[in-house]
Formats: structure tokens, sequence, C-alpha cells
């Protein structure tokens, strides 16, 4: 069962319990967040995920039936198409299991580049591999444009009639999508609960399909999250929601906005799963906590004063890693506030789902943010679809990348404030000279992280900024993180610095409708997180390199650390 370690009991927690927060949360009692008419009315539609486990609304052994039964006739992968709260959860779960079970490949494509979309299809047999397009509303670009592409490269190994038998959507009830399998045939369609939002919906059949589908029993995973929501739903102060939200906003009240997420490789996939949920949740209003993943510990060695810390022990047989992991947090100044929770097995994550969710909404009760909207995220993706219909921007300025190497042509856009730059090497130093202290940076990738050498550049880049500044330092995948960590970027507090990243595709995948290729659909998600920082004043570059080889990446890594050298510290 959830067990946490903290330092000390943090007032808010008695606030919490005072209120009633947890039993009305359980409840669905929308007046809790009653300081805005908007905010209650979003709260009364968006309150389901509150008691999926004692009451599932989609019933857990026709899901489970599914499963078996597909997996009997020969399953060999699972492709999942999707974006955001409708593949994350599903993605913590599979990746988590994957060590204990190779039944069934699960595959996760919520990705815009065509190499990530050739490099999944190449590893299936579209004969042996279940298709799940997951989509809650049934209309969001990316799934419904990877859905094309991954149809036309298939076209030549398996009739479209063959196909649509290796199909699946989960998909609220009345969605295009849901049309568009019933009237083509699809193997099933999963009915999502409209009162479940994205990144709430772990424990609904979004997450439980996959789950299933990997070999994990649901009778037994979701008795561990019925346990959980029967703790995490009272009114105590030993409850462990109510814990990790005082913990999250009473140290958010001392000016640490920003969380140090410290696990073992294999919990490194939950954390990607709890910045969405936080970053998505409570980014808004110019407030925000911003959780940070994957860091060197050494860079908490000095209390910085603007985070705290949260490790996860997860479960490892090999004696040599959990020393090494065990070293690395002995490191950290003890001044920093810090809480510790582990998990042992799958069948756990449910515990810690509804552990993250509860405090989550208890934090946008205290913060007074409505945690179930997300209203930068919309409006940058109507900027997207203006970029699609009118034409990309024009660049401020456009030179030779870079220096005396000549790879190409790169397309600079800048936020105002760095208006009078009109050099990569002047534009990346304005905005790295533009650090304060309590600042954070993120590198906006959309580019692929696999292959040689892609990955290590944005990765020196990321770690070279942090180490220069001692800050916290984001690497975010796009267009994923549009979905997550863009939220806070856009609707929360200005102390942001942004370079974002996208490159023409030497090998494009052509598009029909809506945009013309999945490269150029890239681009215009970069251009359009760039116009719509920009609009709220946040300091930000885009740039848009002549493509995106591992080469390409370490000499834009090259000039950054040239830079970073030159800045004076923070």
């Amino acid at each position: 069962m959830l067990s946490g370690d903290m330092e000390k009991l943090y007032p808010s927690a008695k606030t919490l319990v005072k209120d009633c927060v947890a039993s009305r949360l359980h409840a669905k009692d929308a007046t809790l967040y009653n300081f805005s008419d908007e905010a209650q009315e979003c709260a009364q539609n968006y309150m389901g995920w509150a008691d999926l486990a004692s009451n599932p609304p989609y019933p857990l052994h026709e899901i489970q039936n599914f499963a078996d039964s597909i997996i009997a006739q020969g399953l060999k992968s699972v492709v999942l198409i999707g974006q955001g709260g409708s593949t994350q959860a599903p993605m913590t779960i599979t990746k988590y299991h994957k060590p204990d079970s190779s039944l069934v490949q699960f595959r996760t494509l919520d990705s815009d580049s065509p190499v990530r979309v050739r490099g999944i299809l190449s590893e299936i047999d579209p004969r042996t591999t279940l298709f799940i397009v997951s989509s809650k509303s049934g209309g969001t670009i990316e799934p419904r444009l990877a859905l094309r592409a991954v149809r036309d490269a298939l076209a030549g190994q398996i009739t479209n009639e063959e196909l649509v038998q290796h199909l699946v959507a989960i998909t609220d009830p009345g969605s295009k999508l849901e049309q568009q399998a019933r009237e083509e045939g699809w193997a099933a369609v999963f009915s999502g609960e409209p009162t479940v939002g994205g990144r709430f919906s772990a424990l609904s059949v979004f997450g439980l399909l996959p789950a299933a589908l990997v070999g994990i029993n649901l009778e037994e995973f979701m008795a561990h999250a019925l346990e959980a929501e029967r703790a995490c739903s009272e009114d105590a102060i030993d409850n462990p929601a109510i814990g990790l939200a005082a913990f999250l906003y009473d140290n958010y009240l001392q000016g640490r906005n920003k969380f140090s997420f410290l696990t073992q490789k294999r919990g490194r996939v939950l954390g990607l799963w709890i910045e969405q949920l936080v970053a998505e949740s409570v980014g808004k209003n110019g407030q925000g906590i911003l959780p940070n993943i994957e860091i060197d510990t050494l860079l908490l060695k000095k209390d910085p004063g603007d985070r705290s810390v949260i490790m996860y022990q997860t479960k490892n047989d090999l004696w040599d890693e959990r020393h090494n992991f065990e070293m690395s947090l002995s490191y950290i100044d003890p001044t920093i506030p810090r809480a510790a929770f582990k998990i042992e097995s799958v069948y756990e994550l449910p515990e810690h789902f509804i552990m993250w969710e509860y405090a989550i909404a208890m934090c946008g009760y205290l913060m007074k943010v409505c945690p179930f909207d997300q209203p930068d995220v919309a409006s940058a993706k109507a900027c997207v679809l203006d970029i699609l219909r009118d034409g990309q921007p024009e660049p401020d300025y456009v030179q030779d990348f870079i220096d005396d190497v000549h790879m190409g042509q790169v397309e600079v856009r800048q936020a105002p404030c760095f208006k009078d730059c009109t050099d990569v090497r002047a534009s990346l130093r304005a905005l790295l000279g533009s650090i304060q202290p309590g600042d954070f940076f993120a590198l906006n990738a959309f580019l692929p992280f696999t292959g040689e050498g892609r990955r290590e550049a944005l990765e020196s880049i990321r770690h070279g900024v942090a180490e220069k500044f001692r800050m916290v330092s984001c690497l975010e995948v796009g267009p994923r993180y549009l979905h997550s960590t863009g939220q806070l970027q856009k609707g929360g507090p200005n102390c942001g610095v942004f370079l974002i990243l996208s490159a023409d595709e030497l090998k494009d995948i052509p598009l029909k409708e809506e945009a013309e290729s999945l490269g150029s659909l890239a681009k215009a998600q970069a251009s359009g997180d760039l116009v719509t920082l920009a609009g709220r004043g946040r300091r930000c570059v885009h740039l848009h390199l002549p493509d995106n080889s591992g080469v390409t990446l370490r000499a834009l890594a090259e000039v950054v650390c040239d830079i970073l050298e030159e800045l004076p510290q923070a």
C-alpha cells in the first residue's frame, strides 16, 4: 500500500483536512472550485476520475476478455497512436511492466517525426499488430494525421479490408473517431467517460486496455487502485494525497515552485506522467509548479532555493544499480525539502496514479486554480491550425548554418525582445544571457530522439545550461510537451526561457489533407509555439534547422556550449 517519507507535516495538510477536501473530491463536489464560475463549471464536468476504481464506467471483464482473445489469436505487438493524456499513462504502465513481460511488444506513436514513424513500422508485422487510435475528443490533429500516414505506409503490405480488422478506437461517445471506426468496421470501439479528462484518465479504458494487452491482470491492478482511492478520499492527516499536496503547496509558498524528480531508470516514465499532470493542471493564471525530470543530483549539492526533491525507489534486482542511485542521493544538500516514495511492481502504479491525481486536485483548491482545464494548450492548437491554413510566418532572418561549415540554411524566428539580433550566435547569446536566478530553461524539440548522436547532442545543451546557471533545465519532446508542460510554459509564471527546435526532413512523409507532410506539421507546431509564447511575453527563439542529422545537432550543441562559456554566471 501507499507509503511516503516526508521530513515533517506541512501546515496546509490541516487546512485540507478541516475543509474536507478529500471526501468532497470523492463526492465530485464542484463547489470546491467556486472561486470562479468558470472553474466550478469546469469541475462539474470533469470530476469523473475521482471514483474510477470504486465505480468503473467500463466493465473490466469486457476489456480483459477482449485483450485475452486478441492475444490468443497470435498478437505480437501493439502500436498506440495518440497524444497527451491519451498516451502518457499507457506509456507509463507498459514501459514499467516491460522488464517483467515480453508477451507483447508495446510501442507508442505520439510523434510527428517521419523517422519515428518509419522506425516503428519497420519493427512490426501488420498482420500480428493491433493499432489503437486513442483520442478523447476524436479530433486531435496529431493522431488523425499519424493514422493517415500509417495507413498509407502499410498499403503495400496489407489490404485496407484486412487492416481495419487490426484497428481499435478509444474515444468519447459521439466523436468523429467513433463514427469513422463504426463506418469502416474496425475491430472494436471502446467508449471513454466524458467526465474524465485526458491527464486524469490513467485508470479509465484509455489506460486499462493497453495494460491488459501487455498481460496485466485488471482485477488485481484495480484492487490496488480501490485501496488507494479509499485512503486518498479520507479526511485524515495521514492521507498520502493530503501529505503530498501539502508538501508541494507549502514549498510553493516558500518560492520552491519547481521540484526535481529523482528515480532509477525504470521509474522515469512515471516522472513523465507526473510532469504532465502537475504542469498542465496547475500551470495557469500566472501560477505553476514545474516538475524537472532526469537531472544530475550534483546540481543539487548546494540548495538553489527554488525547488524541492521527490524521490522514487523502484524495483531493481541489480545491487550495483541500486547502490549507484543511493550514492547519487547522498550528495543532495540536506536543506532541500524532500519526499520519498517506493514502487515494487506494476500493480502498485495505480496507487500512485490516484495519490497524485487527488494531490494535484487539492493543490488546485489551495492555489485557487482550476486543475481540469488547459486554456493555453487550446490557444496553441488554434495557432497551429491557422499556420497550416495560412502558411508559415516569415522568419526574422535566414542564414547559413553554421560558421565555416556550411550545412544549409537555418530559419530563425524570435520573440520581439530579441528583434535586434540578426545572426544565430547573437540570438542564442541574447536568449541565454537573459537567464536570471529562479528562471528555468526548456529545450522544446520537434525532432526524432532516436538515431546516432541526436539525443546526446540535445542532452549536452540541456545539461550545459543546467550546469552553467545551476538552474532547472528541461528537454521537452515535441509535440508531446504541447499537451503538458506547454500549458505551464504559456500560462504559468513568466520565468521560462525557451529554445524551440525543428528541422527539414531528409525523407518526409507526404499527407493528402490538412498538412502537406508530417514534417510540415511539426514545423507548424514549432512556429505556433513560438508565436504563442512570444504573444505572452516569453523569452523564446525558434531555430528551424536544415536537417535533423546527428552531426547538425552536434554542431548546434557546440555553438551553445561556446556561448555558455562566454556568459557570466546568473
